[in-house]
C-alpha cells in the first residue's frame, strides 16, 4: 500500500472540482477560525483579569460600612457612616494575622495647575497605602505618618493625572490647587493601567485626615472603607471571622442583630469573575463548535456525492485488484485532506481575526499552543468521523454492479 500514491490521487480528485472542494472546506475554516478566535480572546481576557486582580494587592479583605435606607429604598453597603478610623486601627492592633490595614476616604475634586485642570477621585489613606495596595513610586516619595497626624496638604499623583497636568515634566515639588486649598506634590505612583473598565492611574492619594478635615468637612472621622492585608492566603478566613467579631463588639451589636458593616474577601469576587469569564468562554466556544459540526456534515455530503459520481471508477479499480480497504483509505484520505486544509486555513483566519479584534477592543490576544493543538485535533476528528461512512459505502460496493453503473 503506497500512502504517497493514495495522497496524490486524493489531491487530483479534489482538484477536479476546485470550487466544490473550497465550499466544502468553508464550514471547517469558519468553525476552526471561530474556535481559535474565541479561545485567544478568552485567554487574553483571562490574563488581563489576572493582571488587574494582582495589581490591587494580595490577600486583601475589604470592610465597608453597612446599608442605609432612604424613603424605603436600600442604598447598599457603604452608604451608612458606621465605620470609623478607630475601627480600622483596632483591627490592625487586635486581629492576629493582619499585616497592615488602611482606611479609605474618598472625595471628588478638581485639580488645577497653571492653566491646566483635571477632575478626579482623591483617595485619602495612610503611609501604608503602597504596602497594602502593592503600588510603588515612580518619582519622589510617599507621605509619612507625621503627615497623616498633622493632616498635611501633600499629594501623590497617579500617572494619568501627572501626565494630564504636567506632561513629561517631573511634578515633584510643584503646587496644585484643590478648591481654595494648595497641595504640594511629593511623588508620582508607577502606572497600573485599567482595572474593570476603570483607570487606576486616574487618582491622587493624600492623608485621609486631610480629606476628612479639609475636603469632606466631616466632624465624625468615618471612612468609606478599610482594606486589610493578611500575612498569607491561609489566614484569610480566620482574619475575616475575627474582624467581624471585633467590629460587632465595638459597635455593640447584640446576638441576633444584623451587622452594620460588611466584611468581604476580594478573592470571593475574583473567583466569581473568573467563573463568569470561563462560562462565557465556554458558551462562545460551544457556539463556534456548531460550525465545525456543520462543516463535518458538509464533508460527509460531498463525499457521498463523490462516491456516487465515481461508482464506475471504483468498480474498475476493484476489478483490477484494489482491495476494499484501499478504497476505504482512498476516500478517508480525501476527507482528511479537506478537513485538515480547512483546519489550517481556519487557524490562520482565527489568529488574524483575534489580533484584529484585540487591537479594536484593547484586549491582549494569546494564540496558545493548546488552542492550535485542539483545532488540529478537531479537524482530524471531523475528517475521520464524517468521512468514514462515505468511505465505508465506497468500499462496500459490489464491483460488478459498480461497473454497470451509468
Amino acid at each position: 500500500m503506497n500512502l504517497w500514491a493514495i495522497f496524490k490521487v486524493a489531491i487530483r480528485a479534489l482538484a477536479r472540482n476546485k470550487m466544490r472542494s473550497a465550499l466544502t472546506m468553508l464550514g471547517i475554516i469558519i468553525g476552526v477560525g471561530a474556535v481559535i478566535t474565541m479561545v485567544s480572546i478568552g485567554q487574553g481576557a483571562q490574563d488581563r483579569l489576572e493582571a488587574a486582580l494582582s495589581s490591587r494587592g494580595t490577600n486583601i479583605i475589604t470592610v465597608r460600612p453597612g446599608d442605609r435606607r432612604s424613603m424605603g429604598a436600600s442604598m447598599g453597603f457603604g452608604a451608612a457612616g458606621t465605620l470609623t478610623a478607630e475601627d480600622v486601627f483596632a483591627i490592625e492592633r487586635e486581629v492576629p494575622g493582619v499585616s497592615a490595614v488602611i482606611p479609605t476616604v474618598n472625595a471628588q475634586a478638581q485639580l488645577v495647575y497653571g492653566n491646566q485642570n483635571w477632575s478626579l477621585r482623591i483617595e485619602g489613606s495612610t503611609e501604608k497605602f503602597p504596602q497594602v495596595r502593592n503600588w510603588q513610586l515612580d518619582q519622589g516619595a510617599f507621605f509619612s505618618e507625621a503627615d497623616v497626624r498633622s493632616a498635611a496638604r501633600v499629594m501623590v499623583l497617579g500617572k494619568t493625572v501627572a501626565t494630564k497636568l504636567f506632561g513629561a515634566v517631573d511634578p515633584t515639588g510643584e503646587t496644585v490647587r484643590v478648591r481654595n486649598l494648595t497641595f504640594r506634590v511629593i511623588g508620582v505612583l508607577k502606572p497600573k493601567g485599567q482595572s474593570f473598565m476603570m483607570d487606576q492611574d486616574d487618582t491622587a492619594v493624600v492623608p485621609y485626615t486631610t480629606v476628612q478635615k479639609k475636603l469632606a468637612g466631616r466632624t465624625i472621622p468615618v471612612v468609606n472603607q478599610a482594606q486589610i492585608s493578611a500575612v498569607s492566603a491561609n489566614v484569610l478566613p480566620l482574619v475575616r471571622r475575627q474582624t467581624e467579631q471585633l467590629l460587632r463588639q465595638r459597635h455593640r451589636i447584640g446576638s441576633g442583630e444584623n451587622d452594620d458593616f460588611n466584611v468581604g474577601l476580594d478573592s470571593d469576587f475574583d473567583d466569581l469573575r473568573r467563573q463568569l469569564l470561563s462560562i462565557m468562554a465556554l458558551l462562545l466556544e460551544g457556539i463556534a463548535s456548531i460550525s465545525l459540526i456543520v462543516g463535518g456534515i458538509g464533508i460527509m455530503n460531498i463525499m457521498l456525492v463523490s462516491v456516487t459520481e465515481r461508482t464506475r471508477e471504483i468498480g474498475i479499480r476493484m476489478s483490477v485488484g484494489a482491495r476494499p480497504s484501499y478504497i476505504r483509505l482512498q476516500f478517508l484520505t480525501e476527507s482528511l485532506v479537506l478537513s485538515l486544509a480547512g483546519g489550517f486555513l481556519g487557524m490562520v483566519m482565527g489568529g488574524t481575526a483575534a489580533a484584529i479584534i484585540a487591537s479594536l477592543i484593547g484586549f491582549p490576544s494569546l494564540v496558545s499552543g493548546v488552542a492550535v493543538a485542539i483545532a488540529f485535533g478537531v479537524s482530524t476528528f471531523v475528517g475521520i468521523v464524517f468521512g468514514y461512512y462515505p468511505a465505508h459505502k465506497a468500499a462496500a460496493l459490489d464491483p460488478i454492479e459498480a461497473l454497470r453503473y451509468e
